[in-house]
């Protein structure tokens, strides 16, 4: 597939630009755009081959669903099958949070294929505040169905490049809006199960949802909570996700615990063989001065937006300079830091080391 690169102004948008990609949308086509969240790969919602399209695009398991992005209230009708009480809590979510980085799971209108959701009768739906992207669903005139627009299990593109380097030949269009905002992927939260909960943190937090309705909680990530043939309900919950091609390791600890132990584990890894990089703050990277290898700073410990922004193009960068390992330190929860921490424990493929003891330079507990 020839794919064709157009550079949007998000400041100066080229109607033009947006015009010809909506067309290809309309079509049956693919187009990668910006939101504020991540980068999505879209396609017509009301076109099922359109979707089936998104799914081998990206390499995507046919059980992990997508989410519909909208750009105004009436399309909000057409996607969704609520009333009563359920209807009342959507609109006061989105009065409180729309535009905005808040995916919403209510039940699917019929109009919808099963396919954006994997045959499940909800469906998640999200309106971005990203100018292009709005613009893109508005000219498009149809709802847009878009998981983030990278190889499935990679981390999510927050910048262009990071979609060409895995999109290019697989889609008809990228555009390229400079860097997304947020930095990870939107808020999910279920009002149409038993019990309204985060299914996956984002940039809106428990606390402010609570704010809104009265009673919800928010899933633990951390232990499993369905079975290999389960359908999940929002995308990363059940795959290894957002990974980099290094294995990646987390540990959770104080100083100097933490950073002895990290720098002890480095050495072995070093020993074996291994290329390593660390992903440290700006107040703990001071520590990993001496080591060989390729140092990162997600940002400030007390910046949790700021840890998001920078948390997948950090594990792109492991990538590009061929690391093997990767040792991270946790990151306070609260706030985007429990977003942070969702995506790193996946990127682990499930594992987070807490170090209680720390080590003397030749390695041994002290």
């Amino acid at each position: 597939m020839q794919t064709k690169v157009i550079k949007i102004d998000r400041n100066n948008i080229d109607m033009k630009d947006i015009a010809y990609c909506a067309d290809v949308i309309r079509n049956g086509g693919l187009v990668c755009f910006p939101t504020e969240t991540v980068y999505g790969l879209g396609a017509s919602a009301f076109n099922s081959e359109a979707v089936k399209n998104i799914y081998k695009a990206k390499g995507r398991p046919a059980d992990n669903p997508l989410i519909v992005h909208i750009s105004d209230y009436k399309m909000l009708e057409l996607v969704t099958d609520c009333d009563g009480e359920q209807r009342n809590v959507l609109n006061k979510l989105a009065e409180a949070f729309w535009p905005g980085p808040l995916t919403l799971i209510s039940h699917r209108d019929d109009a919808v294929p099963a396919e954006v959701s994997c045959g499940l009768d909800t469906v998640g739906i999200r309106f971005p505040s990203h100018p292009i992207a709005r613009a893109l669903i508005e000219a498009a005139g149809v709802p847009i169905a878009a998981p983030s627009a990278n190889l499935s299990g990679k981390p999510s593109p927050t910048r262009a490049e990071h979609v060409i380097e895995d999109m290019m030949g697989r889609v008809d269009v990228i555009i390229d809006g400079g860097n997304c905002d947020v930095g990870v992927e939107s808020t999910v939260f279920d009002i149409a199960g038993t019990k309204m909960s985060v299914l996956r943190p984002g940039a809106v937090t428990l606390e402010q949802l609570l704010s809104v309705v009265n009673t919800a909680d928010e899933l633990d990530w951390m232990k499993p909570h369905m079975d290999s043939d389960e359908k999940p309900r929002s995308p990363g919950l059940k795959y290894r996700h957002y990974a980099p091609n290094a294995t990646v390791n987390i540990y959770d600890g104080v100083r100097p615990n933490l950073s002895n132990y990290i720098i002890e584990e480095i050495k072995n890894a070093k020993r074996r063989g291994f290329s390593v990089g660390v992903l440290a703050t700006d107040e703990s990277i001071c520590y990993y001065k001496e080591v060989d290898g390729v140092v990162l700073s997600l940002g400030s410990l007390e910046d949790s937006l700021q840890q998001a922004s920078n948390l997948f193009h950090c594990l792109r960068r492991f990538d590009d300079m061929g690391v093997d390992m990767v040792f991270a330190e946790a990151v306070p929860k609260g706030g985007a830091g429990d977003a942070v921490m969702n995506r790193l424990y996946r990127a682990a493929g499930g594992k987070i080391v807490t170090v209680e003891t720390a080590r003397d330079s030749e390695g041994h507990i002290c």
